[in-house]
């Protein structure tokens, strides 16, 4: 264990829609929901100001609409975010060379490897401030979360605690008196499931887990999982900060206490856990080719089964139709103790929206958007699917984004991040003058648009 605070965990504060509401002046303090905006889109992030609604990430985006119907709702903009994201990582490379980032959002930091004079408090504490000022300098005002602590684990829990736009130094020694006072799920690997038995067995806090011997958890929880929870419940983590970190893959599973043998059930449990393998797949920007689904039968016989597909994907329909499929060729007549799925061969970048479908007959709108635009029945068919939030640009009003669409009508607002608010109008869908528009590439490398299909 370190005797120093080194490790830092920065967070940047709900990212997506942080970058849109930056780059959209007229959403700025206002609720924004970032996600799949069709009938069967998931939240992938919201603003603060979305968030006292109630809606949260993971959420239906039938149900965020329900609780906060005066959202702008927006499709997403990857070559964004990951502009952004570059932007902080190189800043946090330039302090140390020892830095692991976990998604587009966060990573950790070691500082042991940075050039510093030395570790106290307050040296790190002037670090991590001028962290932050730098990361809002270089992403336009972005505000991130910082959180810092002798391990990965600590400097995690600290990151949350003053959200947003906070900074947590946790002093060594005081691991322990900062997480007796909170829940077990503050313990990484302590989900829905553990969180059940612990509370069965009178645990809640991590105070009550502290007290717990080793053996006890391990017959609780298993061997693995029991021996990782003791040491974690007694701030005990020494994970190294990997640079360069690659994720390989995505994966859910769970075990059951009592056999399955209902394959309805199995099938819906599989298309739930594809659910949140595709959730965690678009926290970190990422898509996958290759379905695998883990079986272990009652005999505790493990089979996988796995199927590759031609473009990279995110969708939940689409891993979950996968993963049925391949528990269809599997027999599971004795039973069934646990199930998985999970997705390879990963990439940055996918075949459809980044976000899920968009829906061309329904009218996805922004606050306030007004539809009463003249008909254009007959109209031809556009090439360009104009989803919300977009960039567009027209050859007479410049640069601006898509504010809403449907029944033939494309409505945009003219405002960039370097403007005052902007004017709104309404066109044809088939609008010549109209074109998507995308930055322009970086050392002769294109900047994929998210609403294109890549081949």
């Amino acid at each position: 264990m370190r005797q120093v605070a080194s490790v830092l965990h920065l967070d940047l504060d709900a990212f997506f829609a942080a970058v849109e509401q930056r780059d959209k002046p007229s959403l700025r303090g206002k609720p924004v929901v970032v996600g799949g905006v069709g009938g069967r889109g998931v939240v992938s992030t919201a603003s603060y100001e979305a968030r006292k609604y109630g809606v949260r990430s993971a959420m239906s985006t039938r149900e965020a609409r329900s609780r906060c119907p005066h959202a702008a709702f927006l499709s997403g903009r990857f070559h964004a975010y990951r502009t952004a994201s570059e932007r902080v990582m190189a800043v946090l490379r330039e302090t140390s060379p020892l830095v692991e980032p976990l998604s587009l959002d966060e990573a950790f930091v070691d500082l042991a490897a940075a050039r510093l004079d030395d570790l106290e408090i307050p040296t790190v504490t002037a670090l991590a401030e001028r962290l932050r000022e730098q990361v809002a300098e270089v992403t336009g005002g972005l505000t991130a979360s910082v959180g810092v602590g002798t391990s990965k684990f600590i400097a995690k829990v600290a990151s949350e605690l003053d959200k947003p736009d906070g900074l947590v130094v946790v002093p060594p020694g005081t691991e322990m008196d900062l997480l007796r006072p909170m829940h077990v799920s503050v313990i990484p690997g302590v989900g829905p499931a553990t969180t059940e038995r612990l509370r069965r067995a009178g645990i809640h806090t991590v105070a009550d887990l502290e007290s717990i011997s080793e053996d006890e958890l391990v017959r609780l929880l298993g061997t693995a999982h029991g021996h990782s929870l003791h040491h974690l419940g007694h701030a005990r983590d020494d994970r190294p900060v990997v640079a360069e970190r690659e994720t390989k893959s995505v994966s859910v599973e769970g075990t059951y206490d009592t056999d399955l043998s209902d394959r309805k059930l199995m099938a819906a449990l599989l298309t739930r856990q594809a659910r949140s393998v595709s959730e965690r797949l678009r926290a970190g920007g990422l898509a996958g080719r290759t379905v695998t689904i883990k079986v272990r039968l009652h005999d505790f016989t493990t089979l996988n089964r796995s199927t590759t597909i031609g473009s990279p994907t995110d969708a939940p329909t689409t891993i979950g139709r996968l993963a049925v499929a391949l528990l269809q060729d599997l027999d599971t007549t004795g039973g069934v103790r646990l199930l998985g799925v999970g997705v390879s061969g990963l990439a940055d970048w996918i075949q459809e929206d980044l976000f899920g479908e968009t829906v061309d007959d329904e009218v996805d709108a922004a606050p306030d958007l007004d539809l009463d635009a003249p008909s254009t029945a007959g109209a031809k068919t556009t090439t360009h699917t104009w989803a919300p939030g977009m960039d567009v640009e027209h050859a007479v009003m410049g640069r601006g984004w898509v504010w809403g669409s449907g029944r033939g009508v494309v409505t945009v607002r003219f405002e960039t991040a370097e403007t005052e608010p902007g004017p709104v109008r309404s066109y044809p869908i088939d609008e010549p003058d109209l074109k998507p528009w995308r930055p322009e590439p970086v050392d002769g490398a294109t900047v994929p648009d998210m609403h294109e299909r890549h081949r």
